[in-house]
């Protein structure tokens, strides 16, 4: 190998290796879930850590996506939370629309939107450069996942069966996350712990 070959080749491989390490694999049911730390809407910074000892749901939201809109106007949603703050479930909104784009908002304006639509999630985090959304491979909204108190993913996929902005189409479909609730209220797995996301993509910065 000649002099002026040994650089380009030692380029390309460098490359190559950073690209490998770049790719953020997807989070694996029955695994750890990735960690993370994200400012709220009240002010304050929490760390999934902190909620070591419950079960935790994560909900990537998008106020302004027809999709959550379906979920939120027809009270689907907000159901869904008090359902889970009734088993002591935390619930938390993540937002991770970069600024300018579609559904990005401050944190009085947040906390506004919930207290309209009748929402109560334990927090809304905040996440504009879309660390946390990458991190969990996040592609939709809405989109969740739940984690045992332990730490451990149980669930990645959607809010229910049938991918549509059609708000009659809710009671027609199978409730995702409900009967995940309700399956570990009773002890039991959760029978369906992956299916596919359907709305809005995640509004990331470009």
């Amino acid at each position: 190998m000649s002099k002026k070959q040994f650089p380009s080749f030692l380029l390309t491989s460098l490359m190559l290796m950073f690209v490998a390490f770049s790719v953020q694999a997807e989070p694996v049911i029955n695994k750890p879930a990735p960690l993370f730390s994200a400012p709220t809407a009240d002010g304050k910074t929490v760390n999934l850590a902190d909620f070591h000892g419950k079960t935790v749901i994560l909900e990537w939201t998008n106020n302004e996506c027809p999709f959550v809109k379906k979920h939120y106007e027809t009270g689907n949603i907000p159901n869904l939370q008090k359902q889970a703050a009734a088993q002591d479930v935390v619930w938390l909104q993540i937002i991770s629309s970069a600024p300018g784009k579609q559904g990005f908002v401050d944190g009085a304006t947040a906390k506004k939107l919930n207290e309209e639509r009748g929402a109560t999630p334990t927090n809304t985090l905040f996440d504009p450069e879309g660390t946390i959304g990458r991190l969990y491979i996040a592609t939709n909204t809405p989109q969740f996942f739940i984690i045992n108190p332990e730490g451990i993913l149980l669930y990645k996929g959607a809010v229910d069966s049938i991918p549509s902005a059609d708000k009659a189409d809710i009671a027609k479909a199978e409730n995702y996350i409900s009967a995940a609730l309700s399956e570990l209220a009773t002890g039991k797995a959760i029978s369906k712990n992956t299916t596919k996301p359907y709305g809005c993509t995640v509004k990331y910065a470009s």
